[in-house]
C-alpha cells in the first residue's frame, strides 16, 4: 500500500490522538457517497476511528483536502504513517488489517462476486452518478431518468437480484452485512431521494440497508448537518 509523507502539523495531530488510531477524512454526509462507503464499513464492524470532516463547496475545501492527500479527493484513511486515498482501497486495507471481522464474505465464490460487484460500482454507473447525485435530505421524485441512468438502475437491480438469490437468502447481498452492502448503500440513498420504483424484494433490501445501525447513523447525521451546498439542493 502506497503511503505519503504527512505534513508536520497533521503528523503532530495524529501523534496526539494516538499514532495507530484509524482516522477517516470525509466530506459532507448529506452529499458524499464515496465518504459514506468506508465510514459505514468502519461503523458496521465496530472498528474505532476518528472522523475529520471537510466541507464541500467552500473557498478552502481544496486546501483542506490537500492537507491529507495530493489526490484532491476524499475519503482518506490515515493509519499511523500510512495514507489510503480511495474508498475501495480503504475497504480492502481494513479487510486486511482486521481479517477476523470478515468484512468480505467468507465463502470463496461469494467473496469473488462481492469484489466484482464492488469494482463494477466503483468504476461504472457514471450516468446514474451524474443524473442522480446523492442528497439524503432532498426528494426529487421522477428526476434524473435519463436513458443512461435507467440502464444503470436496471443493471444494479440485476446485480442485487442475483446476489440475493444466490448468496443473500433474502437478507443482505451475501447473507451477513459486508463491504458490498456498504458499497451499494449510497445507491439505496439515491433510490430513496429520486423515488425509484423497484421490485418488492429489492425495495425490501433497500429498507434493510437503510435500517442497518451503521447506515441509519450516517443518515441521521446527514439530516442534522447545519451546512448545505446549493448546487446539490435543487434539481433543474
Amino acid at each position: 500500500m502506497q503511503s505519503t509523507e504527512l505534513d508536520p502539523t497533521l503528523a503532530q495531530t495524529l501523534d496526539d490522538a494516538g499514532k495507530n488510531q484509524l482516522t477517516l477524512v470525509i466530506a459532507n454526509k448529506n452529499y458524499s457517497s464515496w465518504s459514506m462507503r468506508p465510514w459505514v464499513v468502519l461503523k458496521a464492524f465496530g472498528l474505532p476511528f476518528r472522523e475529520i470532516r471537510v466541507r464541500l463547496g467552500q473557498p478552502d475545501t481544496a486546501g483542506e483536502i490537500a492537507r491529507y492527500t495530493a489526490s484532491g479527493r476524499v475519503p482518506v484513511l490515515l493509519h499511523g504513517e500510512i495514507t489510503i486515498w480511495d474508498s475501495l482501497a480503504i475497504c480492502e486495507y481494513l479487510a486486511e488489517q482486521f481479517p477476523d471481522k470478515h468484512l468480505w464474505p467468507t465463502n470463496v465464490a461469494a467473496r469473488a462476486m462481492a469484489r466484482s460487484i464492488c469494482a463494477e460500482m466503483h468504476g461504472g454507473f457514471a450516468d446514474l452518478r451524474q443524473a442522480m447525485w446523492m442528497n439524503i435530505r432532498a426528494r426529487f421524485p421522477g428526476k434524473g431518468r435519463t436513458p443512461g441512468a435507467q440502464a444503470d438502475i436496471g443493471r444494479i437491480s440485476e446485480i442485487w437480484e442475483e446476489c440475493l438469490a444466490q448468496f443473500g437468502h433474502h437478507d443482505f447481498l451475501f447473507g451477513a452485512f459486508t463491504i458490498a452492502d456498504a458499497y451499494f448503500a449510497p445507491v439505496v440513498m439515491r433510490f430513496a431521494t429520486y423515488e425509484v420504483s423497484l421490485a418488492p424484494a429489492l425495495q425490501a433490501y433497500c429498507e434493510r440497508v437503510a435500517a442497518h445501525p451503521a447506515v441509519a447513523a450516517w443518515i441521521a447525521a446527514a439530516r442534522e448537518e447545519p451546512f448545505t451546498v446549493a448546487k446539490y439542493d435543487t434539481y433543474p
